[in-house]
């Protein structure tokens, strides 16, 4: 589903807080005098003096090795043209943001006012000892070509026209498939671009790399086929000339295997796609509106395979699937430039990935159990984590066996462990929760949809199709926000008054009292109940008119939880729910419990609250490791809290063998596997990244999150109630509205995976 995103709402994003997208943190500690004097005067003269003796020292004693530039001069923006280099800054920004979240590749991104290629090539070439690489962004054709080729051949460091290269090196990949899908031949492939700019020139250069024949590719710009009658053609173009009777695109396709489009949408006719060879190919690459839709396609030729640069289509030709793992792998060789032998092996590395099983966690992220190579899956999903390790290790090797690379990488194995574990703060996570969640948006009722921040998290849930918001509150203030606002897109949405909905409202009264009549509630009582928002919605969802329940943004957890618990319960066979937070950090998410909801937890209490942990990752399709928090480490200590760790980890081991739990042990142990290894070998989670922390009792697990949470140390999401009979979840009081997102995002992946 292609996201409706509003004008106000990308200015909102870009403005608010700190504008822009990127910012600077220092990576050493900062905090004294003495580190001050060490990072700045007189400390920093080491390290210059060091560099100054050998070059290769800044690689050492700097950022270089790890930092790329992204240039543009803001010629030919995607989809807006020449728009200058100011009003390129969002665009190159943007860029950073994704080098830095897929491969963790630190970017400045530069805007030249510098129109003149060479005052461009000359301006790039007097900045680069700052880089380790440098990725040209929307530049105007011709010049990009000039300005690429010289760049590379004068600097030694690695230089790629994204523009050029990324789509070509992804469309490469889908290629090598496609072909064999329908067991085609590269080298007797009949290929038809259509567009002639710089995209197509490269994608051109590395099919023929990829093994299709030169006078088997015909290119056609916006006046027809460039064929040797053409006298308007300027010095790149000359290059894709061929002796060919055909004039227009019509004429070239019929009986062509394979169509690329890197024009405009709507230019490939049905009766076009007829007209080619059996089991045809096309990628119609334009976007945001491709040169044929998929469905059109489809509907032409049943057997055509089909690509586009759509996230709604199968096969998206994503540059992001490229960029981040050619640089990754370029900068870990610290090689002198990418060559046309590392963006081969960067295709050919995602063809193969896509011949592989496919990870568990991208089908539940795709809610799809049979992706599988084929017709619809050409190339893999952009949001697989295989393509860091299979791609960076491949361009790695690839400039290794070039000789372009001038740090080999001699120990594989830790390679990959490295690239793993070298990744941000773990938004991955919920960009896959999404994935899954848009895969079947839920019924998810908001209690507190009277407040703005509520329905801007609804338009957004229904924008992204992450669920089907039910709003409760006065019908009349949420409308008037809804006007007010600009919400317009949700005016859709069922609004629900409780005050006012007496059928619905009796009914749940009734359930309710049944429930709770021999716990002192009359129906007297019951019925008064229901006219609050958060025992009506917990009751929608009791009574299946919901799917999942999420509120907490005005009113006390504790007058939130207890709807929840009268009128839900704990899921049959427990007798205890329990809270959890997913804490987003720079190692990944971490899962810690109980942190909301069980005050003193007893043994049985931890044994449950460790089971319910383990089942509710499990369903995240994540293998939990998971560590019994406390102030000893196994048995150091005696006392109460170190007493109920021990007690509860002996029945987890005999009644749950093959969970992987162990404890108890103080935090820092928990989080070093060195430290871990070197004190306690024994331990069961030695050799494993742990990643669920269950603590001794709700107050050092609610001050642990919350710290981390104000140090800026991690993002937390939740709290979410595990053990519950159906899914109802407590925000924090004030909530984001992204908080408020995440946590209907992940209320509607808890109704999907029951």
């Amino acid at each position: 589903m292609a996201a409706k995103i509003k004008k106000k709402d990308t200015l909102a994003y870009h403005q608010e807080g700190r504008p822009g997208k990127i910012e600077v943190i220092p990576t050493k500690p900062s905090n004294s005098q003495r580190d001050l004097s060490i990072a700045y005067s007189p400390g920093v003269a080491d390290p210059c003096l060091e560099i100054a003796k050998d070059a290769e020292n800044a690689y050492k004693y700097t950022a270089k090795g790890n930092l790329v530039a992204v240039i543009s001069n803001g010629t030919a923006v995607l989809g807006l043209g020449n728009i200058g280099p100011l009003a390129s800054k969002p665009v190159m920004e943007g860029k950073g943001v994704l080098f830095k979240i897929f491969a963790d590749i630190d970017v400045f991104d530069i805007e030249l006012d510098a129109k003149d290629p060479e005052l461009f090539i000359q301006t790039v070439k007097a900045m680069a000892p700052t880089f380790g690489g440098i990725n040209l962004e929307d530049i105007k054709a011709p010049d990009c070509f000039y300005i690429e080729q010289r760049l590379k051949e004068e600097l030694d460091i690695p230089v790629m026209h994204d523009d050029q290269h990324g789509t070509a090196i992804i469309a490469s990949a889908a290629l090598i498939n496609a072909a064999d899908c329908v067991k085609k031949k590269l080298s007797e492939l009949k290929v038809v671009f259509n567009g002639a700019g710089a995209a197509a020139s490269s994608c051109t250069q590395l099919f023929i790399s990829s093994g299709v024949k030169p006078e088997n590719l015909l290119m056609c710009d916006s006046k027809g086929v460039l064929n040797s009658r053409r006298t308007d053609l300027n010095k790149e173009k000359q290059r894709f000339v061929r002796e060919t009777q055909h004039n227009t695109l019509s004429e070239a396709l019929v009986n062509a295997d394979v169509f690329v489009g890197l024009s405009v949408g709507g230019v490939l006719s049905q009766e076009m796609v007829r007209s080619m060879a059996k089991d045809p190919i096309v990628f119609a690459l334009a976007n945001p509106d491709p040169e044929i839709s998929y469905r059109e396609a489809i509907a032409a030729r049943p057997d055509v395979i089909v690509a586009t640069g759509r996230s709604d289509n199968p096969n998206q030709v994503n540059n992001v699937l490229g960029f981040p793992y050619i640089f990754r792998g370029a900068l870990d060789v610290r090689a002198t430039k990418i060559n046309e032998e590392m963006k081969l092996a960067a295709a050919k590395a995602i063809a193969e990935l896509a011949k592989e099983p496919v990870p568990e966690i991208v089908n539940l992220a795709y809610n799809d159990d049979k992706l599988g190579f084929g017709r619809d899956y050409i190339i893999p999903k952009p949001f697989d984590p295989r393509l860091i390790v299979t791609v960076a290790s491949a361009v790695a090797k690839a400039a290794m066996e070039s000789g372009v690379a001038q740090k080999p990488i001699l120990n594989w194995d830790k390679y990959k462990e490295q690239l793993l574990t070298r990744l941000g703060r773990d938004d991955k996570f919920i960009r896959l929760a999404q994935e899954k969640a848009r895969t079947s948006p839920q019924r998810v009722v908001l209690a507190e949809a009277d407040q703005l921040k509520t329905l801007k998290a609804a338009q957004i849930a229904v924008d992204e199709g992450l669920a089907h918001p039910i709003l409760l509150g006065n019908k009349e203030k949420i409308n008037a926000l809804i006007t007010e606002h600009g919400l317009e897109d949700i005016s859709h949405l069922p609004v629900i008054d409780p005050q006012e909905d007496s059928d619905r409202r009796e009914e749940y009264a009734q359930m309710f009292f049944k429930k709770r009549q021999r716990k002192g509630i009359t129906l007297y009582e019951a019925r008064k109940y229901m006219r609050d928002r958060n025992y009506y919605g917990v009751a929608m969802t009791e009574m299946g008119h919901a799917d999942a329940f999420v509120s907490g943004t005005t009113k006390r957890y504790s007058e939130v939880i207890k709807p929840i618990f009268k009128i839900l319960g704990p899921q049959k066979g427990l007798s205890r729910i329990a809270g959890m937070y997913i804490m987003l950090t720079k190692k990944g998410p971490m899962f810690f419990a109980d942190t909301t909801v069980i005050e003193e937890p007893n043994v049985n209490d931890i044994v449950q609250i460790t089971r319910l942990l383990a089942e509710s990752i499990e369903r995240i399709n994540i293998v939990p490791k998971i560590a019994l928090l406390n102030y000893s480490n196994f048995g150091s200590n005696r006392g109460k809290l170190p007493n109920i760790m021990q007690e509860a980890l002996k029945i987890l081991h005999r009644e749950n063998p093959d969970l992987l739990v162990d404890g108890e042990m103080q935090a820092n142990f928990a989080l070093d596997r060195n430290l871990l290894k070197e004190n306690f070998p024994f331990s069961e989670l030695v050799d494993h990244k742990v990643n669920a922390f269950v603590f001794p009792n709700l107050a050092s697990g609610n001050i642990a999150y919350k710290m981390l949470q104000s140090f800026e140390a991690a993002e937390a999401v939740g709290p979410l109630l595990i053990g519950v009979k159906k899914p109802a979840h407590i925000l924090q009081i004030g909530a984001s509205v992204r908080e408020i997102v995440n946590m209907i995002t992940l209320a509607s992946v808890d109704a999907q995976t029951r």
